[in-house]
């Protein structure tokens, strides 16, 4: 008989039959509160009408056209549709199936365009398990041990994770960029260096948003030195963090390739790089492909997602319910001195467990995560030590929905911190 390889550890003791909103179902009934929402992906809930009746519409006309064989409808209307909320001036797309894939091919063109060699990262950087995205990816070593060597020419830099450096964050902004200076004059020289590869939120690094100045600093860097910025927002884009883009937060800054993939398709695999057309030319022929890359159902589905996003107001609505969630996270951690810090935007909220001396308390925050589970409430961990509680519910959670996981959240660090 075969089984399910035993490197894979599960999350949660659930096996889901049905989900349905905010909401996920095993076989015997029990509801459970969602908030992975499969890592992030499922960002109009599980099984929304609109997105059910897109793809099941799509699959009776066209599964499956590989899209540089044959082109068709759902691709070409998604991209143009892409076009109306992308940063202005990024207006060619790539498509591909996963995340590290297409952060695989923002690397390719990078290198493509610009003739250098090298990339920086910044510490707490996760950009998937790829061989080439394992090397962009330093949020811990278990993404990327016993595979090596890994590709060179990778350089990190400080990113300003002001609660871990125990500085404010305009003294962490300023420590990360002079790091910065210091790794483009030491490692990797500019005149070396194609990209700057950043999550304007860490995501597996502890969900971490980027303080205001920080990107605005790389994209300063960047045009003095002819370097490209790539922002990773896999996980942070399509409405999680309250604007469309996480980036747009604090600084005015577009980006020279923006990666996304994740909510893009409400669950579907597909995930697609962006740049200005000028620049996208410059890929050497025949460097991008695939075979799933543009999938019509997952065309089908993103279109469906971005109406639904549209027509619902679900950026708003994350902005809105992942106020009330910090809120109320905030005041279940003044009465849990376990919980160090509660940071986040929008509805992608982290809560970091520490001990009394500030390090890392990564059994105590397993503890707290299980036992949410136990009471009905699915979360994940994350975070270099894994002792970080993510909170990521799909953006169509309300009010009530919010509080019940406040209620529940705060039964589980009690029962684990008592």
């Amino acid at each position: 008989m075969s089984q399910l390889s035993p490197v894979l550890k599960q999350a949660t003791p659930v096996v889901a039959t049905r989900g349905e909103g905010i909401h996920l179902f095993d076989a015997d009934g029990r509801r459970y509160l969602d908030f992975t929402s499969g890592v992030g992906v499922t960002s109009t809930g599980h099984c929304h009408p609109r997105v059910v009746e897109a793809v099941q519409r799509q699959v009776g006309r066209l599964i499956h056209g590989q899209y540089t064989t044959v082109l068709h409808e759902p691709l070409l209307t998604l991209t143009e549709r892409l076009g109306e909320v992308l940063p202005d001036g990024l207006d060619s797309l790539f498509y591909a199936a996963s995340g590290s894939e297409a952060v695989e091919a923002a690397l390719r063109l990078a290198r493509h365009a610009t003739g250098r060699p090298n990339a920086i990262v910044f510490d707490g950087s996760f950009h998937g398990r790829t061989m080439g995205a394992a090397a962009l990816t330093t949020a811990g070593t278990r993404f990327r041990a016993g595979i090596g060597p890994l590709i060179p020419g990778i350089a990190v830099a400080p990113f300003p994770y002001a609660f871990r450096l125990g500085m404010s964050e305009e003294a962490a902004v300023e420590y990360a960029l002079r790091g910065l200076d210091h790794v483009l004059a030491t490692v990797s020289a500019p005149g070396e260096t194609a990209a700057m590869f950043v999550e304007p939120v860490l995501g597996e690094g502890g969900y971490v948003p980027a303080p205001a100045g920080f990107v605005a600093g790389l994209r300063e860097r960047a045009d003095r030195h002819g370097i490209l910025l790539v922002l990773d927002e896999v996980q942070t884009g399509f409405g999680r963090t309250g604007r469309f883009w996480a980036h747009q937060h604090n600084d005015d800054v577009v980006p020279d390739v923006l990666i996304t993939a994740k909510g893009l398709a409400s669950g579907f695999p597909l995930s697609a790089i962006a740049a200005p057309t000028a620049l996208m030319r410059k890929a050497w022929p025949g460097s991008q492909g695939g075979t799933y890359g543009g999938n019509a159902v997952a065309c089908a589905a993103a279109l469906a997602t971005l109406d639904v996003i549209r027509d619902e107001r679900l950026v708003e609505n994350a902005a809105e319910q992942g106020r009330r969630l910090v809120d109320g996270l905030r005041k279940v951690a003044a009465g849990a001195p376990a919980i160090a810090d509660v940071r986040g935007l929008g509805l992608m909220v982290g809560n970091e467990f520490c001990h009394p001396d500030g390090s890392p308390d990564p059994a105590t925050a397993q503890r707290a995560q299980r036992a949410a589970a136990d009471l009905g409430l699915l979360l994940l961990t994350c975070g270099t030590y894994l002792n970080v509680v993510r909170m990521i519910p799909a953006l169509v959670v309300t009010a009530e929905q919010i509080d019940e996981s406040l209620a529940l959240w705060s039964k589980a660090v009690a029962v684990t911190t008592d």
